[in-house]
């Protein structure tokens, strides 16, 4: 094996190892969170909402739910990893080993793919006893998913970098990834919202993740899915080039 694929499987292994290690924290607490909003948002709002034609409100909220999980935890693994090694100064030992910025960057990427798709994937079979929503187009699901958590976990890595302490990181979060998320649709169709709200909701990246997702289940959606998957792939390649761009220059990593 070539010292390139080793140096990558190594990191990856490391990250992937590093979240079994904390399952609690990093698989079955995001999956809790998530079941305590389906089973309050459903239980209020079930009788009272039909989103879709035919489609319960559980049934809609569901692959919302379970969106929100995955790129929520996919920018978490890659971001507070990194974070953790920069305070402690272990990042010292991966920066000296041999290996490229290109595979430091699929390493930490494809790791909080694995997450997020393993949290995700807990959170479907979970609320799976609250209704069973269709899958109409599997392949459209499992596609926004691997380039949504891609995506966040290249974001992620950006804001690893950029931040020095972990009150930064928590800054990072709570004021661009959550507001983000949660004003993307998750709990609603922004054809219910008013005008100007539907038109800054169509400035939200996540909106077209959550909702080419949710179209891989019930074969409609806010608006058309290759034009969600246009978006969704052109920021993904726009975040890796910028992502490529941060490591290879060393930006707060070599000093």
């Amino acid at each position: 094996m070539s010292m390139a694929p080793l140096s990558f499987y190594t990191l990856f292994y490391k990250e992937v190892l590093r979240v079994k290690k904390v399952a609690f924290q990093t698989l079955l607490a995001p999956i809790l969170t998530a079941l305590l909003y389906l089973m309050v948002f459903s239980q209020v709002l079930e009788q009272h909402v039909e989103v879709y034609p035919g489609v319960r409100y559980t049934a809609f909220l569901i692959p919302g739910l379970v969106m929100m999980s995955i790129l929520q935890n996919a920018f978490a693994n890659s971001s507070s990893s990194l974070i953790q090694s920069k305070i402690t100064g272990n990042i010292v030992f991966v920066l000296l080993a041999p290996i490229g910025y290109g595979e430091f960057f699929a390493a930490y990427v494809l790791a909080s793919v694995v997450r997020g798709l393993a949290v995700g994937l807990g959170v479907y079979l979970a609320a799976l006893c609250f209704a069973l929503p269709p899958l109409h187009f599997p392949l459209w699901v499992v596609l926004f998913a691997v380039l949504g958590s891609a995506l966040l976990g290249s974001l992620g890595v950006v804001a690893g970098i950029w931040a020095e302490k972990f009150d930064q990181l928590a800054g990072f979060q709570n004021f661009i990834i959550m507001p983000l998320t949660f004003l993307s649709g998750v709990f609603y169709s922004i054809h219910s919202l008013p005008d100007f709200w539907q038109g800054l909701s169509r400035f939200n990246p996540i909106f077209y993740m959550i909702d080419g997702f949710r179209y891989g289940f019930f074969g409609v959606s806010d608006i058309s899915p290759w034009f969600s998957l246009v978006v969704v792939g052109g920021c993904l390649l726009g975040m890796t080039g910028f992502t490529l761009a941060l490591l290879r220059a060393g930006y707060k990593l070599r000093g």
